[in-house]
C-alpha cells in the first residue's frame, strides 16, 4: 500500500508538461493495458490539447487542477477543480483553458 500526494505529482506533471513539446505529460499510477483498470494523471499546460480521439471504453475524468474544454463532436462542455465526468463512448477532445491536470480512469475487458 502506498499513498500518492497528487499535489506534488500534478506539480511534478505540469512541470515536465511545460519542457515537452506537446504542452502535456502524464503519468500512470496504476494499471496498464494489459489490466482491467487503470488511472492516469494527464497535465496540460493552458492553450494546449489532447486533441480528438477515440473513447477508450469506459472510463472517467476528474479535473485535479485548473480549467479544461472537453468537446465531443460540436458540444463542449467546460469543467474545473472538483467536477467529474463520465466520459461518453465518441470521439472527444480536451483543451486546457489554464494549465490543469485530470485523473483519467479507464476500464476495459483486457484481462478477461
Amino acid at each position: 500500500m502506498s499513498i500518492v500526494d497528487l499535489d506534488g505529482l500534478v506539480d511534478e506533471q505540469l512541470a515536465l508538461a511545460y519542457e515537452a513539446p506537446s504542452g502535456r505529460h502524464a503519468v500512470t499510477l496504476m494499471g496498464g493495458r494489459d489490466r482491467d483498470l487503470r488511472q492516469t494523471v494527464i497535465a496540460i499546460a493552458g492553450g494546449n490539447a489532447l486533441h480528438d480521439h477515440d473513447s477508450p471504453g469506459e472510463a472517467t475524468l476528474q479535473v485535479l487542477r485548473g480549467e479544461v474544454t472537453f468537446t465531443s463532436g460540436d458540444s463542449e462542455l467546460a469543467l474545473s477543480a472538483g467536477d467529474f465526468l463520465v466520459i461518453p463512448p465518441v470521439r472527444h477532445g480536451l483543451t486546457a483553458a489554464t494549465d490543469c491536470a485530470v485523473l483519467l480512469t479507464v476500464a476495459s475487458r483486457a484481462g478477461r
